[in-house]
């Protein structure tokens, strides 16, 4: 099928690492939308309609119990796509997925994404590499949650949240904050006020201005960079 969707126009890897033939099984299904902050694009336990690609900005990943505890287990940004149950023959999920910094992204209705996938294995295999990325991803914010300082586990969240976003200043609230790493928003405030003083960031009201990522990386220590290293690995394959 024909499109017109200009493959180096999209801003989301894993789109535009597609192969033309790829990429062409998809394209003709794609449509851009503006996603705001707080949107949800995927509910728990219901049947995901639409999986999304993002451009720059940060969707959570959040895991919840049945008595309604949540914890952010993953975020997910330009370099990859919304909806891996779907690609596990698993129509969905009981964790929620919503928009922690607006962007632009590309949403395909499942059963689209499903026929494509049927059409091409290479294109299976290509978003089941994301999938394990994204995986080891969520065992690092297990060993983050479990063995590290909050000062560090700011660090490493303030940089993947950077790291997604094509912009300096990140619109988060001291509250989100806390309710995404599983603190007291006293430790939120305490720990963004150690990283203000060495230099890495700004604090205004609704605001996190990232200033230096060297002081950020410092911060972190081993808590960041492995997931990140892993998906170059896996991805960096064509």
């Amino acid at each position: 099928m024909k499109h017109d969707l200009d493959q180096g126009a999209v801003r989301n890897r894993l789109l535009t690492t597609l192969t033309a033939a790829e990429f062409a099984l998809l394209a003709p299904d794609l449509k851009r939308v503006s996603l705001e902050q707080g949107y949800v694009v995927q509910e728990p336990l219901q049947p995901i309609p639409h999986v999304f690609f993002p451009e720059p900005g940060v969707v959570s990943v959040v895991a919840r119990t049945s008595a309604g505890e949540r914890l952010e287990a993953g975020v997910i940004g330009p370099e990859g796509m919304t909806g891996l149950a779907i690609i596990h023959g698993i129509d969905r999920s009981p964790n929620e997925i919503f928009v922690q910094i607006p962007c632009r992204a590309w949403r395909i209705e499942t059963g689209r994404l499903l026929a494509a996938i049927a059409e091409s294995t290479s294109l299976q295999n290509h978003l089941l590499r994301f999938a394990h990325a994204f995986s080891v991803q969520v065992a690092q914010t297990v060993i983050c949650n479990g063995r590290f300082t909050i000062d560090e586990r700011l660090a490493r969240w303030l940089l993947m949240c950077h790291d997604r976003s094509d912009r300096e200043d990140l619109p988060l609230t001291h509250e989100f904050v806390s309710l995404m790493l599983g603190i007291r928003r006293s430790g939120t405030t305490m720990g963004l006020q150690r990283l203000i003083r060495a230099g890495g960031v700004t604090a205004k009201r609704g605001i996190i201005g990232i200033r230096d990522r060297g002081v950020l990386i410092e911060a972190a220590g081993d808590t960041y960079g492995l997931p990140e290293a892993e998906y170059e690995r896996v991805m960096h394959y064509r």
